[in-house]
Order: C-alpha cells, then sequence, then structure tokens
C-alpha cells in the first residue's frame, strides 16, 4: 500500500468511531465517571480495557466488507445475465444459517467434468464474480459452485473466521450428496480471503479424499503478516496472536495439504505480496504443486491477463485420478435426507 501512514490511521479511526460509535461512546463516558469517583489510575485501567475490547471487535470492519460497493446485500447478479444454466440454492449449515449458493452445471456431461467451489474475496457479493467464472465456464467446460459467506449477499448471518470456515465446509458437505456431478474431481478455488478459506478445508484431515485439487490467486500468508504490510507498525512485530480476532494461518495449515496445488499471484498485486505466494508455495505439503505468476497482474484483475485460463486449464489436464471419495459411498437414502436441509428458491435456469 503506498498511502502514508496518516491517511492509514484516519482511515482506521473513522471507521471505528462511525461503526462502533456506541460502544467508544459508552467507554468515554464510563472512564470520565470513573475518574471522579475513584481516581486517575483506575480511569486509566477502564479505558484502556475499554479500547482494547473495541480494537479487538473494530478487526472484523477492517477485513469484511459486505456492503462495498454499497447495495450488495441487497442486488446480486444472476448467472443469468450471464446466459450461464444455474440453480439458485440456499443450504442450512451448521450454524442454522441459510448460506446462498449458485451451482453452474454444464449442459451436457456435467457427471464427468471436474465441478469447482469457488471462494470470493472479502468485498461485495459472488455476483460481482460472475464474469470471471463465465471464462471457468466457457473456456474449461468445467461446473462451478459460487459460495456466498455468511453476512453476504443473501446468505444469513455475520461473517468471522470460525463461520466462513463453517460455511465453506457446508458448502462441500452439500456438493458431495449431489449425484449429478463427479465427486472424485472437486476443485477448489480461493482468491484473496477466499484462498484462506480453500486452504482451510483442503487442509483438514477429513476432507483429504475428498478434494481433488486445489488453486489459490492472490491469497496471503496470514492476516498478522498482512497487517505488518499494510500497516507498518513495528509494535505488531512483538504482539502476540492472541492479539488478533482473525488469523486465517494460511502459511501452518498449507503443509496439510496434499491435493495438487496451483498456486497463481499477480506480479503488479498492490496489495498481497507475490512473495506470499511464493511461501505458500515452498510451505505447501502436496507433492504436484505449481507456482504461476501473471505478468502484469494486480490484486483484481489477474483473472484478465493473457495465460490466465490456459495455466489453470493446463494445471487440471495434468492433475492424476484420485480414488472415489468417501462421498461417493452415499446411497440414495442418505442423498435424500440431506436433500431436506436444501432449499432450491430456482431449478436450472437455461437461457
Amino acid at each position: 500500500m503506498s498511502c502514508p501512514i496518516s491517511v492509514r490511521m484516519y482511515h482506521i479511526f473513522w471507521v471505528i468511531l462511525y461503526r462502533l460509535w456506541d460502544v467508544s461512546t459508552l467507554t468515554l463516558i464510563s472512564s470520565i465517571i470513573v475518574f471522579f469517583l475513584y481516581g486517575y489510575l483506575i480511569a486509566f485501567c477502564v479505558f484502556m480495557v475499554g479500547l482494547s475490547g473495541i480494537l479487538y471487535n473494530a478487526q472484523d470492519l477492517l477485513l469484511y466488507y459486505p456492503n462495498d460497493p454499497p447495495e450488495s446485500r441487497m442486488f446480486i447478479l444472476q448467472p443469468s445475465n450471464f446466459k450461464l444454466p444455474h440453480e439458485n440454492i440456499k443450504i442450512n449449515n451448521k450454524d442454522k444459517l441459510k448460506i446462498h449458493i449458485y451451482l453452474i452445471k454444464q449442459p451436457t456431461n456435467s457427471n464427468h467434468v471436474p465441478t469447482m467451489i469457488f471462494f470470493h474475496g472479502n468485498a461485495g457479493n459472488m455476483g460481482q464474480r460472475l464474469s470471471n467464472v463465465s471464462g471457468f465456464y466457457h473456456k474449461l467446460k468445467i461446473n462451478i459452485m459460487m459460495v456466498e459467506y455468511r453476512g453476504y449477499g443473501l446468505s444469513e448471518g455475520t461473517p468471522s473466521e470460525r463461520g466462513l470456515y463453517v460455511d465453506a465446509q457446508c458448502a462441500l458437505d452439500y456438493i458431495m450428496h449431489r449425484t449429478d456431478i463427479d465427486r472424485s474431481k472437486i476443485v477448489l478455488f480461493g482468491r484473496s480471503l477466499g484462498g484462506a478459506v480453500a486452504i482451510d478445508l483442503a487442509s483438514r484431515l477429513e476432507n483429504r479424499n475428498k478434494i481433488w485439487a486445489l488453486v489459490v490467486e492472490n491469497t496471503f500468508t496470514s492476516i498478522p503478516d498482512m497487517a505488518q504490510i499494510i500497516l507498518k507498525w513495528r509494535c505488531l512485530k512483538i504482539l502476540p496472536l492472541i492479539c488478533y480476532k482473525n488469523k486465517y494461518m494460511s502459511v501452518n495449515k498449507i503443509g496439510q495439504v496434499l491435493a495438487p496445488t496451483l498456486v497463481i499471484c499477480g506480479s503488479n498485486d498492490a496489495l498481497v505480496p507475490p512473495e506470499m505466494a511464493n511461501q505458500l508455495y515452498m510451505r505447501c505439503g502436496a507433492i504436484c504443486k505449481k507456482l504461476t505468476v501473471m505478468p502484469g497482474g494486480g490484486h483484481d484483475n489477474t483473472w484478465t491477463c493473457r495465460d490466465y485460463y490456459s495455466s489453470i486449464q493446463q494445471f487440471l489436464v495434468n492433475v492424476p485420478m484420485l480414488p472415489p471419495s468417501l462421498g461417493t459411498l452415499l446411497d440414495d437414502q442418505d442423498n435424500e435426507a440431506y436433500d431436506n436441509n436444501v432449499t432450491r428458491h430456482s431449478l436450472v435456469h437455461t437461457v
């Protein structure tokens, strides 16, 4: 980030006051009252405890931007706007929240091609990624399931690190109960924050027989590492992890990823340094792994680079076949029972 520190601090201060004004005001008033009743020292302790709580909870406001741009929670582009056949589905996760997903399938042989689970970044909604998904659909000839995290778009709830992991697992469990796709060819794709979600999902022991391949793009090693890069505060180097509400420690988790992995980064990414992609690649536990740098690619437009789709296609072509996953052994009764927790608001839209 090229913004001076003063500008970044002003932005953070403004966001905290605007979004947490009630808690901030309560902390200030409480400190003043305690000062007159018990003196400076106790008032200072009360103020610092309150300030610590504010800063801890404000971290969500600085990471998750479901309302950027405005009305992203109300207006979500449909795949039909891009002439993509799809199912508009809501599934119930284990927290009893409805999570919105799009399932975009190939018109023919959809059960013989890979299915990509697409995890988007920290801002907006999944509809804003449909241009990229249209490229996957037409150029890679694959199915795509787009997942909208809790608190984003039409999904219920409020975003959190644990919550996003739960939503990702819910989406994987759902697709593994579908009998109209090839469950031995599940590809996880994540961009930026979505890359951290995909890495966590692929690193879990219970998912190792379910993931065929992992593709992450312009994603980071961890939130603490990103905080040091963006804020450039020296004190952050010694700040313990417990002070971070959101950690997303991908650099530690990717060593547990055994599925073939493609790490993509844009050479001109001004937000997430390309060096982080190299660190993830080096730490990845997969035998089959590849690092691809897209010349000229920025944080949000790497997918527009000339060789982007061909690089992913070449990688997937060379991914070896895996034994049938545990999900393919589900019988029809299990699938029927699982479908009771799924709401299909609209069946396949064909255009």
